[in-house]
């Protein structure tokens, strides 16, 4: 079945659309409106939003000129470093790969790590998740060169320039669906002290034997209305508004762009772990986590991202799967 808003594919017991995050309460469909979804999605220019037919084998518009951004459909994976690696997959129920990664290695005690998760409501999300991740990473690079010796500092200084990117990403003016903008949760690294900085529900977890941990807290409504008293856990859990966010970057959040910011003392050997709730919804236990990465039966980045990719997958695949992975093992501390 597919989505009365948006078209989007919808399972028969989902309270929501992945893709544009419309109600789908059963009271609010009307069966007319459930129809077989298209065997092929075309996909209209990104800039001016001018027909599939407009757009020429070089993937440039012949209206406005824009060159469409190429939509991977396979998995996408980084290994800058031995133990440090991540991968982001489509999924099995969207059209396109909305998320983003960017990962570096700088030094033996220095990495950097992004994760962002367009927000499918938005105009187009994959863009922002995009610019998103490549401009913190390179605005946390360039802090690292200038010497800038505050953690916190440098990580809002690469949020703000991934705000700043997200802002331009090209809009349609007409259009009534909200500009650009994206989750994100990026960590710097050093002397095993980890960073990390948040905006919605995008997380961070250390995973390790003996104890894995949350490290970030979710931008949510679900967070608010339990935090609140408003809502029971399992009142929170059934509304419709569960997943929604209420902070995020876009051109809408400019007085809002701030980070969470958590300091993170690495306390042994295990695992930092960033990752979309593509994978944190079927596995949002922490202790559930270590359990996976047990199951993957290897200790690299690597083998363990895809793992876990592979497990989302199993589960249903209903996001897309995006998962950043740095190993703190005898060797890097």
């Amino acid at each position: 079945m597919n989505c009365h808003q948006c078209g989007g594919t919808i399972a028969v017991d989902d309270r929501f659309c992945e893709e544009c995050g419309a109600s789908l309460v059963a009271a609010s469909i009307s069966p007319a409106l459930v129809q077989p979804l298209p065997t092929i999605v075309e996909v209209s220019c990104q800039k001016c939003g001018a027909p599939p037919a407009k757009i020429d084998a070089e993937r440039y518009c012949v209206e406005c000129g824009f060159r469409q951004a190429e939509i991977s459909k396979d998995t996408n994976e980084l290994q800058p470093a031995p133990n440090l690696a991540g991968a982001s997959d489509r999924g099995r129920r969207h059209h396109q790969n909305e998320d983003a990664i960017a990962l570096k290695f700088i030094a033996d005690d220095t990495y950097i790590m992004v994760v962002c998760d367009g927000v499918s409501s938005s105009q187009h999300p994959e863009l922002a998740s995009r610019a998103a991740v490549t401009n913190c990473l390179e605005a946390i690079e360039l802090a690292l060169q200038q010497a800038i010796d505050n953690p916190a500092a440098i990580i809002c200084q690469g949020v703000d320039a991934a705000l700043q990117a997200v802002a331009q990403v090209p809009l349609d003016p007409t259009s009534s669906i909200d500009p650009s903008s994206t989750t994100i949760v990026t960590a710097l690294i050093q002397n095993n002290i980890a960073t990390i900085g948040w905006l919605g529900d995008s997380r961070a977890y250390w995973i390790a034997p003996d104890k894995s941990i949350q490290l970030t807290q979710d931008d949510s409504w679900m967070r608010d209305a339990i935090e609140s008293g408003t809502y029971t856990p399992e009142e929170a859990e059934s509304s419709p508004y569960a997943h929604a966010i209420v902070r995020w970057l876009g051109a809408d959040t400019a007085d809002d762009g701030k980070p969470s910011i958590v300091t993170f003392a690495i306390p042994s050997l295990g695992y930092l772990l960033l990752c979309t709730d593509g994978l944190w919804n079927y596995a949002p236990d922490p202790s559930y986590l270590y359990h996976l990465f047990q199951q993957a039966n290897d200790s690299h980045s690597l083998p363990i991202a895809r793992h876990l990719i592979r497990y989302a997958n199993q589960q249903g695949g209903q996001d897309n799967i995006t998962v950043g992975i740095l190993a703190i093992d005898s060797a890097t501390r």
